[in-house]
């Protein structure tokens, strides 16, 4: 079919489906009266109301691809069509129509279903925002008007119009659609909301960071459009199908007629049950050997594939990456946001008494509240989940850029940082140095000293997707520029057997290259920018969820939306079920071809029977394709 059929509009298979069943109706009204005395003319008018119905969209598009010089496969079916109009066989070319516009109008709605899975994936995004003017009214305002810097109100219920950062109030965000997290995630003073999410219990007052068409929200959607314009490989086979083999066919076509009719003594045009005329065998020759089935076999495998992935957290930035990554022999995976969670967890509090903990992470929290340093906001984090509020306010607050932070709490003098910040006499000098790995933050509270030991949390599905990798003969390599006891430890804690540490971004690089001049797949895993340069060269890129930087997500091939590690796993699964599909899709088409064409030059094969094998085996690969959204359902 036409390459318009592979993105239809949401109803134009309703059209065509109408269409089919008016030429079908009337193909049996023109068979009925063709079976009555005295009623041929009735008949005929019946058999030319259904060719119309049944061609008049195959007319269209023969007619916009021969002004540009083309034929396709419409040409083909009308050349058949008229042929049989003009043998007067009009029954066997009614139902050549209406089994080419019914498998038209079939396959337009499995596109169609294909559409609508992805459009599911996201609500519709917000069309108008309240915008915050000087003088501090508010103004109703289309979304894409909005400007950088400009102040927005969001009230409790409705979604967050563009990718903002929060500069007043509280609240909590349902991400959902982005990141798949079901739980909402708070957010305070300069945390960023994104475009498309829920704002569910607290009014805040946010500042455009980006304009409406480069939020996350509106670059998945830009993403998913662009994959779906991208060619496969399999698909570029397909794509030699065009005017060539066109004229082929129809050179193919006229010697057979020739050599039935000049060579074999068939009549030219006259046919009898006993014997097709010359000219019929030739139009049925015509119907066969187009590649309708074979054309449609890859496009439909490659956009059910990327609407599966999409709905399961797996963006594939086009054919090629869908059929690639099933290829790999070796995935590099970056350490910091990717085999962990790229944010710091407490995994101990000291103190000095034993009994002061509490005072330690509230000293530490209510500092941490005014810092945005990664650190600072776990510390913050965690004293908000412990106790369901914010610790109080810190007085006289003073911050000593790459050492600390100090101030008054509730009287006393507090004071966090690390090590350097803090006197050789001070108490919280007696901690014995952390564990490799972990990260402290030492805290005098006056009285009560003490300390927090962090770490970057491991993502806790890393280890199990590690081990399915390796099952499947696959080698993981950490690719880090940490230091190599942080490395060590979370390499042991992972099963992973192959780690390289305290590298820069053009070790990683030549790592990759090196693996790839020994013959390998490479498909690399990173989610900031200094990944960019590994995930150029591998020959799959993979990047870590919206939150990753824009240079990531430019350049990957393949996006896990859900920002979770195993979705490599559902990526790569995705993968070798759609390169397997199309494979069969293709031994199905081809077979089919070749059968019917061998069937049709020396068993006179009906020109009924060729239409009905012709377009059943364009709708069984159709099928065969959506199998990739069905199984993905059910799962």
């Amino acid at each position: 079919m036409s390459n318009k059929d592979l993105t239809p509009d949401s109803g134009e298979w309703k059209i065509h489906l109408s269409s089919a069943l008016v030429c079908g109706f009337f193909l049996l009204t023109g068979v009925y009266f063709d079976r009555q005395s005295g009623m041929h003319q009735v008949a005929l008018a019946c058999y030319i109301i259904s060719y119309v119905a049944g061609g008049w969209d195959a007319l269209i598009d023969a007619w916009t691809e021969g002004i540009k010089g083309k034929l396709d496969i419409h040409f083909l079916m009308l050349a058949v069509a008229i042929g049989a109009a003009f043998i007067g066989a009009w029954w066997e070319g009614s139902v050549l129509l209406f089994l080419f516009s019914l498998s038209g109008a079939l396959e337009a709605m499995a596109m169609a279903r294909t559409e609508k899975e992805i459009r599911s994936l996201f609500q519709d995004s917000p069309k108008v925002a309240q915008r915050v003017n000087s003088d501090g009214s508010l103004a109703e305002v289309p979304v894409d008007s909005l400007l950088v810097g400009e102040r927005l109100r969001i009230l409790p219920g409705s979604q967050f119009p563009v990718d903002a950062c929060v500069v007043q109030g509280a609240t909590a965000a349902d991400e959902s659609m982005l990141t798949g997290e079901s739980i909402p995630v708070e957010k305070g003073l300069q945390d960023t909301v994104f475009g498309g999410t829920l704002n569910t219990w607290g009014a805040v007052d946010a500042e455009v960071l980006r304009l409406p068409s480069e939020s996350a929200h509106g670059k998945i959607i830009r993403l998913i459009r662009d994959a779906q314009a991208s060619k496969a490989p399999s698909q570029r086979f397909t794509d030699r199908f065009g005017t060539t083999y066109t004229l082929s066919i129809l050179a193919l076509s006229f010697a057979a007629f020739s050599w039935w009719h000049w060579g074999q003594g068939l009549s030219a045009f006259v046919s009898s049950v006993a014997e097709p005329s010359a000219f019929y065998r030739a139009m049925t020759l015509l119907v066969v050997c187009s590649p309708c089935a074979l054309v449609i076999s890859i496009p439909s495998a490659i956009l059910a594939g990327i609407a599966a992935a999409a709905r399961r957290g797996v963006l594939f930035r086009g054919g090629v990456a869908l059929e690639n990554l099933a290829t790999i022999q070796r995935l590099a995976v970056d350490k910091t946001g990717t085999l962990t969670k790229g944010e710091f967890v407490i995994t101990a509090i000291e103190s000095f008494p034993e009994s002061g903990k509490k005072v330690v992470l509230e000293a530490a929290a209510a500092l941490s509240q005014q810092s945005t340093h990664p650190l600072s906001r776990a510390i913050a984090a965690e004293w908000l989940k412990q106790h369901g509020a914010r610790a109080g306010v810190i007085e006289d607050y003073q911050s000593v850029a790459g050492q600390g932070v100090e101030g008054n709490y509730q009287g006393h003098s507090v004071k966090q940082g690390r090590r350097s910040y803090f006197s050789a006499e001070s108490v919280v000098q007696k901690f014995p140095d952390p564990e490799p790995g972990f990260t402290e933050v030492l805290v005098d509270a006056g009285e009560v000293t003490g300390r927090i030991i962090l770490r970057d949390a491991p993502r806790l599905e890393s280890k199990a997707m590690i081990q399915r990798l390796h099952a499947m003969g696959i080698k993981v390599t950490m690719l880090t520029g940490d230091r190599p006891e942080s490395a060590a430890l979370l390499s042991k804690e992972l099963g992973l057997d192959d780690t390289r540490s305290g590298l820069h971004p053009e070790d990683k690089v030549a790592a990759i290259v090196d693996w790839r001049k020994q013959g390998e797949v490479v498909a690399m895993v990173g989610d900031g920018i200094n990944d960019a340069p590994s995930l150029a060269v591998a020959d799959v890129s993979i990047g870590m969820g919206l939150r990753g930087s824009d240079a990531v997500l430019e350049q990957a091939d393949v996006i896990l939306l859900h920002d979770r590690l195993d979705k490599v796993l559902t990526a790569l699964s995705l993968s070798r079920r759609c390169r397997s599909i199309i494979r069969q899709n293709l031994v199905i088409s081809l077979g089919v071809l070749v059968l019917l064409g061998v069937g049709s030059i020396g068993y006179k094969l009906p020109l009924p029977l060729g239409v009905l094998g012709h377009e059943g085996s364009t709708l069984i690969v159709v099928l065969n394709s959506l199998r990739l959204l069905i199984g993905e359902r059910k799962k």
